[in-house]
């Protein structure tokens, strides 16, 4: 869809160091009619998938933690850039779904046999492009097939974490659970009581 209140869009690749950092420069038709000319940058790391795992029966999730270096220069709450999160990764060409999947065998160790997208979002939407696909899935002990902790090549480093529902939840309100993915799915359990037979 186009928007009648855009013209004139420049694009100028600024970074090609990891991903890909553009400027924008265009105008845009203000509600008085008036032009005004506008700069941008964002940012395009590729769009992704996240999931929570989880298991009615034993009343659990499953959660990775990892070192987060933008986290800890921004002085998150344990200081040493350490993060709680669902399983996520970049679609890099794949599917959603079979992304999600890929990406909780390789981080959790889980291999999943359906996975059920509840939603998208823009994660920071002033700057960064990336849409995520948002996915829970249940799981059951049969299905570890692998001891997980993120792909040989990708220096991950990832820590598998299982944890009662109700203590994921309350770690929103301690502030140990700070990623915006983790904290949406935990609160989509909530609302919708996955957790009730």
């Amino acid at each position: 869809m186009k928007n009648g209140n855009l013209r004139n869009i420049t694009k100028k690749l600024l970074s090609d160091n990891w991903y890909k950092l553009y400027k924008y420069i265009f105008e845009y038709q203000r509600e008085d009619g008036e032009w005004e000319k506008q700069e941008r940058e964002v940012y395009d790391c590729g769009d992704a998938a996240a999931t929570l795992l989880y298991n009615v029966e034993k009343q659990t999730v499953i959660l990775t933690r990892q070192f987060r270096m933008p986290t800890y220069q921004n002085e998150n709450q344990q200081g040493d850039g350490m993060q709680i999160e669902v399983c996520a990764g970049l679609l890099e060409g794949d599917a959603p779904d079979y992304c999600s999947k890929k990406e909780a065998l390789e981080e959790t160790g889980y291999k999943l046999d359906t996975v059920t997208k509840i939603f998208d979002s823009y994660m920071v939407p002033g700057t960064v492009m990336q849409k995520v696909h948002f996915f829970i899935a249940s799981y059951t002990e049969a299905q570890k097939v692998t001891k997980g902790g993120g792909a040989d090549d990708e220096t991950e480093n990832i820590e598998v974490l299982e944890y009662s529902f109700d203590k994921a939840f309350a770690m929103i309100a301690s502030g140990e659970i700070k990623d915006a993915k983790t904290v949406m799915l935990l609160q989509h359990a909530k609302i919708v009581n996955l957790f009730e037979s």
